[in-house]
């Protein structure tokens, strides 16, 4: 009915095979960032951009291949909490 369960030994390789190969090469849980001509989290780390900006970054990047709509209010929440610092940090 069920798999059978994996040894010790079989988990610990597989982790290993995982952490081996390069985190650009594979996708946990879609592949809605798979076909970007860069991927959202190299271009916030090439561009030096906090969390916030990353996230906004993120969820508009892959709104139309994920979450649709749900994602854009992800991304205006985090801006709004971006306006929220920047104002506060510009007094």
């Amino acid at each position: 009915m069920y798999p059978p369960l994996k040894t010790l030994n079989e988990l610990i390789e597989d982790t290993r095979q995982r952490m081996d190969k390069d985190a650009n090469s594979g996708q946990i849980g879609g592949d809605h960032y798979k076909n970007k001509a860069i991927q959202p989290w190299d271009y916030i780390l090439s561009n030096d951009l906090g969390y916030l900006e990353g996230n906004i970054i993120k969820y508009v990047s892959r709104w139309k291949l994920k979450n649709g709509v749900q994602d854009l209010h992800k991304a205006k929440h985090y801006l709004q909490k971006l306006i929220e610092v920047s104002e506060v940090n510009e007094k």
